[in-house]
């Protein structure tokens, strides 16, 4: 038994293992992207993962009208967004538009 053959399994020192990120559904890729070509001023917001719910992303447009989506993994988001041009804000640390809770009371 060579020396090395303990450790190939292991990656080496200096060396990460690259994960590969899980893709966004094809539904809800289709559905962003209609979200935010057919309405004004649209801004994404990551919500973080909590103890009674997963990582989530909400879309809002300029009048406050908003929808969420489950997140598995946020950098297969961040490239669809990069793309879109679409930004990104994190609703953890900046909260959520006030046009959002407006736009949810105009509709009662």
């Amino acid at each position: 038994m060579r020396a090395d053959d303990e450790l190939s399994g292991e990656p080496r020192a200096g060396r990460r293992r690259r994960q590969k990120a899980g893709k966004l559904p094809r539904e809800d890729r289709r559905a962003m992207k209609d979200f935010f070509k057919s309405r004004v001023g649209v801004e994404s917001y990551l919500e973080p993962a909590g103890p009674d719910r997963r990582r989530s992303l909400v879309l809002v447009a300029s009048d406050g009208e908003w929808l969420r989506f489950p997140l598995p993994d946020e950098l297969p988001f961040r490239r669809f967004a990069q793309k879109l041009g679409l930004p990104v804000y994190d609703a953890g640390v900046l909260g959520y538009p006030k046009r959002m809770k407006e736009y949810r009371r105009d509709q009662d």
